[in-house]
């Protein structure tokens, strides 16, 4: 019988350093900044706007250090790359955290993460109704947010 793989319990960014160690590739200073700043973000990133967090701390960065830095968290499994449907790349963190799909508001861009054991288990349901085992998914709800609602008068 099959094991089950025992999720990886190390740091993201002990995970991203022997990643990098793995791929012939060096933990440069800019990476390493890049690094932190991604992991003490609160919320999803854009390569520009982690590059505006980045040129405050270091004048010298790059823009495409930035990108190719967001990219390889991506391929480490330290980030995961979602692109809503304002056509822009965003990065969120993957290692450790748990599965959370997405509501975002149509009128202000204002995101919030949410977790509902129901729909889970029916995207499993449906996944095996059509002999599929689930190993990932992402959904995105789109509406309107109480404020926004508010402000068009209801």
């Amino acid at each position: 019988m099959p094991t089950t793989p025992q999720p990886d319990t190390r740091p993201a960014h002990v995970v991203f350093l022997d990643w990098l160690a793995k791929n012939k590739l060096k933990l440069t200073p800019q990476r390493s900044l890049i690094l932190e700043l991604f992991l003490n973000s609160t919320d999803h990133v854009t390569p520009e706007s982690m590059y505006a967090l980045a040129r405050a701390r270091d004048g010298a960065i790059g823009v495409a250090t930035v990108y190719r830095t967001l990219k390889l968290l991506a391929k480490s499994g330290v980030a995961r790359e979602i692109l809503f449907d304002d056509g822009v790349m965003h990065y969120e963190l993957l290692h450790g955290v748990k599965h959370h799909d997405h509501i975002i508001c149509i009128r202000c861009g204002k995101r919030e993460e949410v977790v509902d054991p129901a729909i889970e288990r029916l995207q499993e349901e449906l996944a095996a109704a059509h002999g599929f085992q689930l190993k990932d998914h992402k959904m995105f709800l789109y509406g309107l947010c109480a404020n926004c609602r508010e402000k068009l008068g209801g």
